[in-house]
């Protein structure tokens, strides 16, 4: 049996999860990643602790699956994107904590540049809108306040990488300063149409060439492990950001093959082949994983059109921690099937701001509609309808790109991420929506889609046409909610989103 390693580094824990050839999980192991804010608004992780966690998390798997590593052919990484690590290139020592993609720190920075008129050559450039959820205007503000930074990094001995780029010298022994295009793509410092860092850009924002790592297609051979680590010298062969490789996971290769994954935040991805689409609906263009033919190395352009929710299971989180309304996240379901409905109350988790479409930042949370006869229920019940409320606002900025291109409107939606087991939110999320709601039978997809992407490069599958053919479908649900009806609520939770901006 051919297996393969994938560690899946994610805002909330580390994980590491081994698949045998066929795409079945062997063993998984999992530690959870403290999370540090330091003021209202900031949001950081200890690169230290990351590496410490995805490390052990690697070493656990190994033992649960009671096999060496020398039986894995190659191992891929996939990573929350847009986080920002900058170290020291000799001690390979952290200059600060990580500044996590939640974080709005730099937001004054990107008030800056849309002050100077720098949107339409950022979008396109990069695919993106000028917002701080990206990486660049993060390692600014790093470069700008970590005591001595810029002066080290103009010296070139500073290295800055999201957090694959981060795992990869670690694993290396600081051989290997690389990130894969689709990483890359996420930090408003990427043309991706060239697949190359844009010195105008760098130089917009003040940062040195000689940190930016070196970009490699998603599936490639990027180095091996450091034998020490994990017994043997595996090779490191397919790196994607955990959105794109969650896409490659549920094997949506085509134009028009859309998936959303429910996780901390929501994101949702539609592929939309070699053509670079430029949303009028507010969504992003990113850069999809791209696979290097073996005989010239050089991996053809893929790009997909994106939206994210910055909060969607986190919503859950904080009815466990902030409302103390429930005691685990598992009990959400049964408290919200306990009433029938939401029995009109709306709530928007702006937290940190709305992301796409919206790009509000300084949206704030509201629950409107309450009434002497709300109670818990209803509320948590309103809080798992705005995940899907949020989604589908997303999908139907999709669809409108995709007819205004030519194309047709997304035709189903394959769904994963941990809130996906949730039946009553899937189904609420096919009502909405009026097209079918496919889980696969492996809802690890982003984990998956690394080892897919590994298993390319290595040669264990040949193309990804084997792959599509290894995807498989568990529970498909399909819309029961009335045209007239999708469209009322989906006014409802517009007007509820414009509230949220009237401060």
């Amino acid at each position: 049996m051919t297996y393969l390693l994938a560690l899946d580094q994610g805002t909330s824990s580390s994980r590491s999860i081994v698949f045998d050839e066929h795409g079945h999980i062997v063993a998984l192991a999992q530690q959870e990643l403290p999370q540090i804010y330091p003021r209202p608004g900031w949001v950081e992780h200890d690169p230290m602790e990351i590496w410490r966690t995805q490390l052990a998390t690697a070493r656990e798997v190994l033992a649960k699956a009671n096999i060496k590593s020398s039986d894995i052919r190659a191992l891929g990484i996939t990573n929350q994107r847009e986080t920002t690590a900058l170290w020291n290139r000799k001690t390979g020592q952290p200059v600060h904590h990580a500044i996590v993609w939640q974080d709005r720190r730099a937001e004054s920075t990107c008030a800056q540049l849309r002050e100077q008129g720098k949107e339409s050559l950022i979008q396109s450039r990069t695919g993106l809108l000028i917002d701080a959820y990206f990486s660049g205007t993060k390692l600014k503000w790093l470069l700008d306040n970590a005591p001595g930074a810029r002066a080290q990094a103009e010296r070139g001995e500073l290295a800055f990488g999201t957090i694959d780029s981060w795992l990869m010298w670690q694993l290396t022994g600081g051989a290997l300063h690389a990130t894969d295009v689709t990483n890359a793509s996420r930090t408003m410092l990427f043309n991706v149409h060239t697949n190359q860092w844009d010195d105008e850009l760098l130089e917009l924002l003040g940062i040195p060439r000689s940190l930016m790592p070196t970009v490699l297609p998603s599936s490639a051979y990027y180095g091996d492990v450091r034998a020490d680590l994990l017994g043997s010298a595996i090779p490191i062969g397919g790196v994607a950001g955990d959105q794109q490789s969650a896409l490659f996971g549920q094997a949506c290769f085509k134009a028009g093959m859309a998936k959303n994954t429910y996780g901390t935040g929501c994101f949702m991805l539609m592929h939309t082949g070699n053509q670079f689409q430029t949303s009028q609906n507010g969504l992003l263009t990113t850069s999809a994983a791209q696979v290097a033919p073996t005989s010239t190395g050089a991996a053809p352009l893929a790009y997909a059109m994106e939206g994210s929710v910055f909060v969607g299971g986190a919503v859950v989180q904080w009815l466990r921690d902030g409302l103390h309304a429930i005691k685990g996240s598992a009990e959400v379901q049964g408290l919200a099937e306990s009433v029938p409905d939401s029995g009109g109350v709306m709530m928007v988790p702006a937290f940190t701001g709305l992301g796409a479409p919206y790009w509000k930042p300084d949206a704030r949370g509201t629950i409107t509609g309450l009434t002497r006869g709300t109670t818990v229920a209803h509320i948590a019940r309103a809080a798992l309808e705005s995940i899907a409320y949020q989604s589908a606002a997303l999908l139907q900025a999709m669809s409108r790109d995709a007819v205004g291109a030519g194309a047709a409107p997304v035709a189903e939606l394959r769904v994963d991420g941990g809130a996906c087991v949730n039946d009553l939110l899937m189904q609420f999320q096919a009502d909405l929506l009026g097209i079918p709601v496919i889980r696969p039978a492996v809802i690890e997809t982003t984990a998956l889609g690394a080892a897919y992407l590994a298993g390319l490069s290595s040669g264990v599958y040949r193309s990804t046409d084997e792959l599509s053919g290894m995807w498989r479908a568990d529970r498909k649900f399909l819309p029961t909610l009335g045209a007239d009806r999708a469209a009322e609520l989906m006014a409802q939770w517009e007007r509820a989103v414009r509230q949220t901006v009237l401060q």
